[in-house]
């Protein structure tokens, strides 16, 4: 990434398919970025902290409708600036991203998230596009250590990735620096959450590392560079200080959770 060009930042806030999201459901919404937080729309929430990002330039949001994003007056009142854009959403990850890099002028450096991130801040943002323009990598996937969670969350019940050095969790903040790292998101072809499913790892990158991570016989470090060379890229993990960074809303116990560290924040802020 050129430190004189900017990220575009794209925001996937689509629904899964399959099953009814139980987190909408909870709120009558239907969409699980659509409910509300501490007084705040979640959606609303996660673009307010993104916008402030000192390397980010351009906003879009992967959905199935525009109206969607009108519903919320905060964002409604963006897009009719013309400083949020929206950007037609697919049936799975890959192809949201891909579709999204095809349908944006000039996409790159495209940093990715999730509608669901309410507890990103601009600080983790600005943390992990500074992490990404000291080495340039052609992608980047931002990850927590679990000692850092449990050590702020001891009690906390977290799905890490246990492998030879420890445990780690996805901060669902991936970028691609360059248009080459894009065959690399085929990989979230049949979803995400690789960590509940070995099959899912087994199709997504091979029997050699499924068995490296079932057997904890590699550190992240092996791992990472294996992905590299199975990608032709160079992928780096930024290592995230923040407790909060990995903490998405995927059950009703995220929702409490959640809650539970915005209104400390806001606490501690008055």
């Amino acid at each position: 990434m050129s430190k004189t060009k900017k990220a575009t930042a794209l925001v996937l806030a689509a629904s899964r398919l399959g099953p009814e999201d139980v987190v909408a459901r909870s709120q009558n919404v239907s969409h699980k970025c659509l409910i509300t937080l501490d007084g705040m729309i979640m959606i609303e929430r996660v673009l307010r902290e993104i916008r402030e990002a000192r390397d980010i330039d351009r906003i879009f949001i992967s959905m199935e409708q525009p109206d969607l994003l009108d519903s919320v007056p905060y964002v409604r009142d963006l897009r009719e600036k013309g400083e949020i854009q929206f950007v037609q959403s697919h049936e799975n990850l890959f192809l949201s991203v891909t579709g999204a890099a095809r349908d944006i002028e000039d996409p790159f450096p495209l940093l990715i998230t999730t509608g669901d991130n309410a507890l990103h801040t601009t600080e983790m943002i600005d943390y992990f596009c500074g992490e990404l323009f000291s080495c340039a990598p052609d992608a980047g996937i931002a990850m927590t250590p679990a000692a850092v969670i449990l050590d702020a969350y001891p009690e906390g019940k977290r799905a890490f990735y246990n492998l030879k050095d420890g445990g780690w969790s996805s901060c669902n903040l991936y970028a691609l620096m360059t248009e080459k790292a894009l065959g690399a998101t085929k990989a979230f072809e049949g979803g995400g959450q690789f960590g509940k499913n070995p099959q899912r790892i087994l199709k997504a990158f091979g029997f050699v590392i499924m068995v490296l991570y079932k057997y904890k016989l590699a550190t992240l470090a092996t791992l990472v560079k294996r992905l590299s060379r199975r990608w032709g890229i160079d992928l780096k993990i930024i290592q995230m200080p923040y407790a909060d960074a990995p903490i998405d809303v995927d059950n009703l116990g995220d929702v409490v959770l959640t809650e539970k560290i915005l209104k400390a924040r806001r606490a501690a802020a008055d």
